[in-house]
Protein backbone atom coordinates (compact mmCIF):
# COMPACT_ATOMS: atom_id res chain seq x y z
CA UNK A 1 0.00 0.00 0.00
CA UNK A 2 2.62 2.89 0.70
CA UNK A 3 4.03 1.90 -2.09
CA UNK A 4 0.85 2.81 -4.21
CA UNK A 5 0.26 5.32 -2.58
CA UNK A 6 3.90 6.64 -3.40
CA UNK A 7 3.28 6.25 -6.71
CA UNK A 8 -0.33 7.87 -6.96
CA UNK A 9 1.37 10.37 -5.28
CA UNK A 10 4.12 11.09 -7.89
CA UNK A 11 1.06 10.80 -10.35
CA UNK A 12 0.08 14.22 -8.71
CA UNK A 13 2.95 16.15 -8.75
CA UNK A 14 3.46 15.69 -12.39
CA UNK A 15 -0.08 16.57 -12.84
CA UNK A 16 0.56 19.97 -10.65
CA UNK A 17 4.06 20.03 -12.32
CA UNK A 18 2.15 20.26 -15.79
CA UNK A 19 0.13 23.64 -14.54
CA UNK A 20 2.74 25.50 -13.81
CA UNK A 21 5.98 24.93 -15.91
CA UNK A 22 5.87 26.30 -18.99
CA UNK A 23 6.53 29.59 -20.84
CA UNK A 24 4.02 32.81 -20.47
CA UNK A 25 1.64 33.62 -22.79
CA UNK A 26 -1.98 32.73 -21.86
CA UNK A 27 -2.68 28.53 -22.15
CA UNK A 28 -0.92 25.83 -23.41
CA UNK A 29 1.19 25.97 -26.17
CA UNK A 30 0.21 29.24 -28.14
CA UNK A 31 1.92 32.27 -29.56
CA UNK A 32 0.36 35.37 -28.03
CA UNK A 33 -1.75 37.35 -30.00
CA UNK A 34 -3.51 39.55 -27.73
CA UNK A 35 -1.84 43.04 -27.20
CA UNK A 36 1.75 43.12 -25.35
CA UNK A 37 0.13 44.87 -22.49
CA UNK A 38 -2.21 41.79 -21.66
CA UNK A 39 -0.99 39.59 -18.87
CA UNK A 40 -1.51 35.95 -19.43
CA UNK A 41 -3.76 34.21 -16.49
CA UNK A 42 -0.87 31.39 -16.66
CA UNK A 43 1.69 30.23 -18.44
CA UNK A 44 0.66 28.31 -22.11
CA UNK A 45 2.83 25.20 -22.60
CA UNK A 46 0.21 23.29 -20.00
CA UNK A 47 -0.87 19.89 -20.38
CA UNK A 48 -3.21 19.68 -23.13
CA UNK A 49 -6.08 18.91 -19.96
CA UNK A 50 -5.49 22.13 -18.55
CA UNK A 51 -5.59 25.49 -20.54
CA UNK A 52 -6.55 27.42 -23.26
CA UNK A 53 -4.42 29.69 -25.33
CA UNK A 54 -5.02 33.20 -26.14
CA UNK A 55 -6.74 33.76 -29.28
CA UNK A 56 -6.13 37.75 -30.12
CA UNK A 57 -9.12 37.02 -32.52
CA UNK A 58 -10.69 40.71 -32.02
CA UNK A 59 -14.01 38.94 -33.22
CA UNK A 60 -17.37 41.14 -33.65
CA UNK A 61 -20.21 40.43 -31.45
CA UNK A 62 -23.04 39.22 -33.81
CA UNK A 63 -25.41 41.52 -34.27
CA UNK A 64 -28.00 39.31 -33.18
CA UNK A 65 -26.44 36.62 -30.85
CA UNK A 66 -29.61 35.16 -30.17
CA UNK A 67 -29.88 34.61 -33.94
CA UNK A 68 -26.24 32.84 -33.58
CA UNK A 69 -27.34 30.59 -30.16
CA UNK A 70 -30.25 29.40 -32.48
CA UNK A 71 -28.18 28.23 -35.43
CA UNK A 72 -28.85 24.13 -35.76
CA UNK A 73 -25.91 22.73 -34.80
CA UNK A 74 -23.77 21.24 -37.69
CA UNK A 75 -25.48 18.21 -38.59
CA UNK A 76 -22.50 16.09 -38.12
CA UNK A 77 -21.55 12.57 -40.71
CA UNK A 78 -23.49 10.19 -39.46
CA UNK A 79 -20.85 6.75 -38.93
CA UNK A 80 -21.54 3.20 -38.05
CA UNK A 81 -19.05 4.25 -35.61
CA UNK A 82 -20.76 7.17 -33.86
CA UNK A 83 -22.17 5.65 -30.39
CA UNK A 84 -25.51 6.47 -29.19
CA UNK A 85 -24.70 7.43 -25.74
CA UNK A 86 -25.11 11.44 -24.77
CA UNK A 87 -21.65 11.61 -22.76
CA UNK A 88 -21.94 12.93 -19.28
CA UNK A 89 -18.67 12.20 -17.74
CA UNK A 90 -15.77 12.48 -15.99
CA UNK A 91 -11.90 11.50 -16.34
CA UNK A 92 -10.18 9.38 -13.79
CA UNK A 93 -6.97 8.38 -14.12
CA UNK A 94 -5.40 5.16 -14.13
CA UNK A 95 -4.63 4.93 -10.42
CA UNK A 96 -8.42 5.97 -9.70
CA UNK A 97 -9.43 3.08 -11.97
CA UNK A 98 -7.29 0.88 -10.22
CA UNK A 99 -8.66 1.46 -6.40
CA UNK A 100 -11.75 -0.77 -5.29
CA UNK A 101 -12.84 2.51 -2.97
CA UNK A 102 -12.65 5.09 -5.24
CA UNK A 103 -13.60 3.15 -8.65
CA UNK A 104 -17.28 2.30 -6.43
CA UNK A 105 -17.54 5.83 -5.26
CA UNK A 106 -17.86 6.87 -9.03
CA UNK A 107 -20.35 4.00 -9.96
CA UNK A 108 -22.03 4.71 -7.49
CA UNK A 109 -22.55 8.47 -8.42
CA UNK A 110 -23.72 6.90 -12.18
CA UNK A 111 -26.14 5.31 -10.07
CA UNK A 112 -27.57 8.36 -8.13
CA UNK A 113 -26.95 11.07 -10.87
CA UNK A 114 -27.09 11.62 -14.91
CA UNK A 115 -23.23 10.82 -15.10
CA UNK A 116 -22.76 8.09 -17.04
CA UNK A 117 -19.09 7.57 -18.43
CA UNK A 118 -15.61 7.63 -17.57
CA UNK A 119 -12.95 8.63 -19.74
CA UNK A 120 -9.72 6.86 -18.02
CA UNK A 121 -6.16 6.58 -19.07
CA UNK A 122 -4.94 3.75 -21.43
CA UNK A 123 -1.29 5.94 -21.55
CA UNK A 124 -0.66 9.45 -19.99
CA UNK A 125 1.55 12.35 -19.79
CA UNK A 126 4.40 10.66 -18.24
CA UNK A 127 4.60 8.18 -21.26
CA UNK A 128 3.65 5.02 -18.99
CA UNK A 129 0.84 2.52 -19.88
CA UNK A 130 -1.66 1.89 -17.14
CA UNK A 131 -1.45 -1.95 -17.79
CA UNK A 132 0.93 -5.18 -18.95
CA UNK A 133 0.21 -3.40 -22.64
CA UNK A 134 1.22 -6.62 -25.26
CA UNK A 135 2.35 -3.71 -27.77
CA UNK A 136 5.92 -4.61 -28.74
CA UNK A 137 7.81 -1.46 -27.43
CA UNK A 138 5.76 -1.39 -24.24
CA UNK A 139 7.03 -4.98 -23.62
CA UNK A 140 10.85 -4.19 -24.87
CA UNK A 141 11.36 -1.15 -22.89
CA UNK A 142 9.24 -1.86 -19.71
CA UNK A 143 7.06 1.21 -20.51
CA UNK A 144 4.14 -0.05 -17.84
CA UNK A 145 2.51 0.12 -14.40
CA UNK A 146 0.25 -2.18 -13.31
CA UNK A 147 -2.37 0.52 -12.36
CA UNK A 148 -5.34 -1.28 -13.35
CA UNK A 149 -6.39 -4.84 -14.96
CA UNK A 150 -7.95 -3.69 -18.08
CA UNK A 151 -10.18 -6.64 -18.85
CA UNK A 152 -11.36 -6.77 -15.09
CA UNK A 153 -11.97 -2.96 -14.79
CA UNK A 154 -14.16 -2.52 -18.58
CA UNK A 155 -16.05 -5.42 -17.55
CA UNK A 156 -17.09 -3.98 -13.95
CA UNK A 157 -17.85 -0.83 -15.69
CA UNK A 158 -19.87 -2.73 -18.29
CA UNK A 159 -22.04 -4.29 -15.60
CA UNK A 160 -22.68 -1.00 -14.84
CA UNK A 161 -24.32 0.20 -17.93
CA UNK A 162 -20.72 3.22 -17.57
CA UNK A 163 -19.41 3.99 -21.26
CA UNK A 164 -15.74 3.66 -21.09
CA UNK A 165 -13.18 5.90 -22.90
CA UNK A 166 -9.80 4.97 -23.37
CA UNK A 167 -7.40 8.30 -23.21
CA UNK A 168 -4.27 7.78 -24.93
CA UNK A 169 -1.74 10.55 -24.91
CA UNK A 170 0.35 10.64 -28.41
CA UNK A 171 3.48 12.30 -28.43
CA UNK A 172 4.17 13.88 -25.49
CA UNK A 173 6.32 11.11 -24.23
CA UNK A 174 9.09 11.44 -21.69
CA UNK A 175 10.05 7.51 -21.08
CA UNK A 176 9.75 6.42 -24.72
CA UNK A 177 11.33 9.58 -26.58
CA UNK A 178 14.28 8.64 -24.40
CA UNK A 179 14.54 4.87 -24.96
CA UNK A 180 14.48 5.24 -28.73
CA UNK A 181 15.78 8.94 -29.32
CA UNK A 182 16.13 8.53 -33.19
CA UNK A 183 12.21 8.47 -32.48
CA UNK A 184 12.05 11.79 -30.67
CA UNK A 185 11.79 15.54 -31.54
CA UNK A 186 15.98 16.41 -31.81
CA UNK A 187 17.04 19.65 -30.83
CA UNK A 188 19.41 21.71 -33.49
CA UNK A 189 21.96 22.09 -31.58
CA UNK A 190 22.50 17.85 -30.66
CA UNK A 191 20.59 16.06 -28.70
CA UNK A 192 16.63 15.48 -27.91
CA UNK A 193 14.51 18.87 -27.41
CA UNK A 194 13.08 19.31 -24.35
CA UNK A 195 10.55 21.97 -22.99
CA UNK A 196 11.73 24.96 -21.70
CA UNK A 197 12.09 24.34 -17.74
CA UNK A 198 14.27 23.52 -15.13
CA UNK A 199 12.17 21.00 -13.34
CA UNK A 200 12.03 17.76 -15.30
CA UNK A 201 13.01 16.91 -18.79
CA UNK A 202 10.10 16.53 -20.95
CA UNK A 203 10.57 15.08 -24.39
CA UNK A 204 8.31 14.45 -27.15
CA UNK A 205 8.01 11.44 -30.03
CA UNK A 206 8.48 13.16 -33.60
CA UNK A 207 4.86 13.60 -35.02
CA UNK A 208 6.39 13.17 -37.98
CA UNK A 209 7.98 9.61 -37.65
CA UNK A 210 5.29 7.18 -38.79
CA UNK A 211 6.61 4.46 -36.43
CA UNK A 212 5.55 6.65 -33.88
CA UNK A 213 1.92 6.42 -35.65
CA UNK A 214 1.96 2.39 -35.46
CA UNK A 215 2.96 2.53 -31.54
CA UNK A 216 0.06 5.02 -30.57
CA UNK A 217 -2.15 3.27 -32.81
CA UNK A 218 -1.40 -0.44 -31.49
CA UNK A 219 -2.07 0.46 -28.20
CA UNK A 220 -5.83 1.82 -29.01
CA UNK A 221 -6.18 -1.38 -31.17
CA UNK A 222 -5.32 -3.39 -27.96
CA UNK A 223 -7.33 -1.41 -25.67
CA UNK A 224 -10.42 -1.46 -28.47
CA UNK A 225 -10.00 -4.67 -28.29
CA UNK A 226 -10.57 -5.29 -24.51
CA UNK A 227 -13.66 -3.39 -24.90
CA UNK A 228 -13.22 0.27 -24.32
CA UNK A 229 -15.90 1.95 -26.08
CA UNK A 230 -13.87 4.61 -27.24
CA UNK A 231 -10.33 5.77 -28.03
CA UNK A 232 -9.49 9.21 -27.37
CA UNK A 233 -6.16 10.93 -28.81
CA UNK A 234 -4.91 13.32 -26.38
CA UNK A 235 -1.46 15.61 -27.31
CA UNK A 236 -2.44 14.93 -30.87
CA UNK A 237 0.14 18.12 -31.58
CA UNK A 238 2.93 19.21 -32.14
CA UNK A 239 5.47 21.05 -29.17
CA UNK A 240 5.17 24.24 -28.23
CA UNK A 241 8.26 25.92 -27.46
CA UNK A 242 11.23 27.63 -29.70
CA UNK A 243 10.19 26.53 -32.80
CA UNK A 244 13.70 27.29 -34.09
CA UNK A 245 15.34 24.74 -32.32
CA UNK A 246 13.22 21.46 -33.14
CA UNK A 247 14.06 19.62 -35.29
CA UNK A 248 11.44 16.92 -37.03
CA UNK A 249 13.80 15.02 -39.93
CA UNK A 250 12.55 17.78 -42.66
CA UNK A 251 11.34 20.70 -43.23
CA UNK A 252 8.96 20.32 -45.28
CA UNK A 253 6.28 19.97 -43.13
CA UNK A 254 2.43 21.49 -42.96
CA UNK A 255 2.05 20.64 -39.28
CA UNK A 256 -1.99 19.96 -39.38
CA UNK A 257 -1.28 17.74 -42.69
CA UNK A 258 0.75 16.06 -40.33
CA UNK A 259 -1.72 15.09 -37.65
CA UNK A 260 -4.19 14.75 -40.05
CA UNK A 261 -2.90 11.94 -41.95
CA UNK A 262 -2.38 10.50 -38.49
CA UNK A 263 -5.97 10.48 -38.09
CA UNK A 264 -6.94 9.37 -41.39
CA UNK A 265 -4.03 6.66 -40.46
CA UNK A 266 -5.88 5.54 -37.17
CA UNK A 267 -9.33 5.91 -38.99
CA UNK A 268 -7.79 3.69 -41.67
CA UNK A 269 -6.73 1.21 -39.39
CA UNK A 270 -9.69 1.22 -36.43
CA UNK A 271 -12.53 1.27 -39.11
CA UNK A 272 -14.91 0.26 -36.63
CA UNK A 273 -14.11 1.77 -33.68
CA UNK A 274 -15.50 4.77 -32.49
CA UNK A 275 -12.54 7.58 -32.13
CA UNK A 276 -12.61 11.42 -30.56
CA UNK A 277 -9.71 13.65 -30.09
CA UNK A 278 -9.26 16.66 -27.41
CA UNK A 279 -8.12 20.14 -29.11
CA UNK A 280 -7.04 23.32 -27.35
CA UNK A 281 -10.10 25.23 -26.60
CA UNK A 282 -8.16 28.11 -28.58
CA UNK A 283 -8.82 26.28 -31.93
CA UNK A 284 -12.15 27.06 -31.77
CA UNK A 285 -11.52 30.79 -32.39
CA UNK A 286 -8.15 31.23 -33.87
CA UNK A 287 -8.44 30.68 -37.48
CA UNK A 288 -6.66 27.62 -39.20
CA UNK A 289 -3.31 26.38 -37.58
CA UNK A 290 -2.95 29.97 -36.15
CA UNK A 291 -0.41 28.65 -33.04
CA UNK A 292 1.52 26.16 -35.16
CA UNK A 293 0.97 22.80 -33.81
CA UNK A 294 -1.21 20.93 -36.29
CA UNK A 295 -4.47 21.53 -34.93
CA UNK A 296 -7.06 23.05 -37.24
CA UNK A 297 -10.82 23.28 -36.16
CA UNK A 298 -12.26 22.70 -39.73
CA UNK A 299 -10.14 19.57 -40.64
CA UNK A 300 -9.25 17.66 -37.53
CA UNK A 301 -12.75 16.47 -37.38
CA UNK A 302 -13.30 15.62 -40.65
CA UNK A 303 -12.65 11.67 -40.11
CA UNK A 304 -13.14 11.39 -36.26
CA UNK A 305 -16.75 10.99 -34.63
CA UNK A 306 -16.19 13.55 -31.65
CA UNK A 307 -13.73 16.55 -30.77
CA UNK A 308 -13.02 18.06 -27.37
CA UNK A 309 -12.49 21.45 -26.99
CA UNK A 310 -10.67 21.81 -23.19
CA UNK A 311 -12.27 25.14 -22.37
CA UNK A 312 -11.38 25.64 -19.24
CA UNK A 313 -11.95 29.20 -17.72
CA UNK A 314 -8.70 29.46 -15.64
CA UNK A 315 -6.53 28.94 -18.19
CA UNK A 316 -7.62 31.42 -20.84
CA UNK A 317 -5.26 34.96 -20.66
CA UNK A 318 -6.43 37.79 -17.84
CA UNK A 319 -7.91 40.37 -21.20
CA UNK A 320 -9.17 37.24 -23.09
CA UNK A 321 -11.15 38.03 -26.35
CA UNK A 322 -13.79 35.58 -27.20
CA UNK A 323 -16.26 36.22 -29.81
CA UNK A 324 -16.10 39.69 -29.54
CA UNK A 325 -16.31 39.71 -25.21
CA UNK A 326 -13.33 40.38 -23.15
CA UNK A 327 -12.36 38.50 -19.98
CA UNK A 328 -10.57 40.64 -17.92
CA UNK A 329 -10.57 37.57 -15.11
CA UNK A 330 -11.96 34.76 -17.37
CA UNK A 331 -11.87 32.27 -14.16
CA UNK A 332 -15.12 34.30 -12.55
CA UNK A 333 -16.99 33.98 -15.82
CA UNK A 334 -17.03 30.14 -16.69
CA UNK A 335 -20.59 30.53 -18.15
CA UNK A 336 -19.64 33.00 -20.20
CA UNK A 337 -16.15 31.84 -21.68
CA UNK A 338 -17.65 28.44 -22.57
CA UNK A 339 -20.43 29.70 -23.99
CA UNK A 340 -18.41 32.07 -26.13
CA UNK A 341 -15.68 29.26 -27.29
CA UNK A 342 -18.71 26.87 -28.04
CA UNK A 343 -20.74 29.47 -30.12
CA UNK A 344 -17.60 30.40 -32.20
CA UNK A 345 -17.03 26.67 -32.90
CA UNK A 346 -20.65 26.21 -33.95
CA UNK A 347 -20.87 29.09 -36.17
CA UNK A 348 -17.41 27.84 -37.83
CA UNK A 349 -18.95 24.48 -38.16
CA UNK A 350 -21.98 25.62 -39.74
CA UNK A 351 -20.49 25.88 -42.88
CA UNK A 352 -18.22 23.06 -43.22
CA UNK A 353 -19.80 20.23 -45.66
CA UNK A 354 -19.13 16.93 -44.41
CA UNK A 355 -17.91 17.27 -41.06
CA UNK A 356 -17.79 14.01 -39.24
CA UNK A 357 -17.05 14.74 -35.59
CA UNK A 358 -19.52 15.90 -33.22
CA UNK A 359 -18.69 18.46 -30.02
CA UNK A 360 -18.22 17.23 -26.92
CA UNK A 361 -16.56 19.59 -24.82
CA UNK A 362 -13.99 19.43 -21.61
CA UNK A 363 -15.49 21.37 -18.83
CA UNK A 364 -13.39 22.64 -15.99
CA UNK A 365 -13.55 20.77 -12.48
CA UNK A 366 -10.14 22.43 -11.06
CA UNK A 367 -9.90 25.75 -8.28
CA UNK A 368 -6.84 27.85 -9.87
CA UNK A 369 -5.16 28.92 -6.66
CA UNK A 370 -2.02 29.60 -8.74
CA UNK A 371 -3.72 32.72 -10.32
CA UNK A 372 -2.99 36.22 -9.07
CA UNK A 373 -5.24 37.35 -5.90
CA UNK A 374 -8.67 37.94 -7.00
CA UNK A 375 -8.73 36.46 -10.29
CA UNK A 376 -9.76 32.83 -9.31
CA UNK A 377 -12.87 31.48 -7.11
CA UNK A 378 -13.05 28.02 -5.91
CA UNK A 379 -14.74 25.48 -8.21
CA UNK A 380 -18.04 23.79 -7.33
CA UNK A 381 -21.05 22.51 -8.52
CA UNK A 382 -22.21 25.67 -8.82
CA UNK A 383 -19.31 26.78 -11.40
CA UNK A 384 -20.02 23.14 -13.13
CA UNK A 385 -23.40 24.28 -13.38
CA UNK A 386 -23.01 27.00 -14.91
CA UNK A 387 -20.50 25.22 -18.01
CA UNK A 388 -23.27 22.58 -18.55
CA UNK A 389 -25.84 25.68 -19.27
CA UNK A 390 -23.17 27.49 -21.27
CA UNK A 391 -22.98 24.22 -22.93
CA UNK A 392 -26.92 23.48 -23.11
CA UNK A 393 -27.27 27.38 -24.39
CA UNK A 394 -24.96 26.52 -27.22
CA UNK A 395 -26.72 23.85 -28.80
CA UNK A 396 -24.89 20.91 -27.70
CA UNK A 397 -25.34 17.90 -25.08
CA UNK A 398 -22.25 15.98 -24.12
CA UNK A 399 -19.59 17.35 -21.69
CA UNK A 400 -16.78 15.73 -20.21
CA UNK A 401 -15.13 16.93 -16.81
CA UNK A 402 -11.58 17.58 -15.98
CA UNK A 403 -9.58 17.65 -13.25
CA UNK A 404 -6.06 15.91 -12.66
CA UNK A 405 -6.70 14.69 -9.36
CA UNK A 406 -10.18 13.57 -9.89
CA UNK A 407 -11.83 15.67 -6.72
CA UNK A 408 -15.43 16.34 -8.16
CA UNK A 409 -18.38 18.01 -6.82
CA UNK A 410 -21.12 15.36 -7.14
CA UNK A 411 -23.51 18.22 -6.12
CA UNK A 412 -23.30 19.68 -9.77
CA UNK A 413 -25.00 17.00 -11.61
CA UNK A 414 -28.64 15.93 -12.08
CA UNK A 415 -30.30 13.26 -9.85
Amino acid sequence: MKKKYQKQMISVVFCLFLLAALPSCGFADKNPTQPSTITPSVSPEIADKHGVVPDGENTPVPANQSAIASIPSPEPTRSETKNSVKVKGLYLTGWTAGSKEKLDHFIQLTKETELNTFVIDIKNEDGIVSYASAVEEVQRYRTYEMKYDPDTLVKKLHENSIHVIGRVVCFLDPVLSKKVPDRAVKHTDGGLWREENKEAEITWLNPCDKRNWTYVVELAKEAADKGFDEIQFDYIRFPYGNKSKMDFGTEEIVKHEVINDFLSFARKEMPETTLSVDIFGIVCVSPGDREEIGQYLELIGKEMDYISPMTYPALYARGQIVNGVEFPNPDLKPYDVVYHTLLTAKRRLSDVQDYRAEVRPFLQAFTATWLKEGTWQTYTGEQYRQQIKAVEDAGYEQWIFWDAVNRYDASAFSK
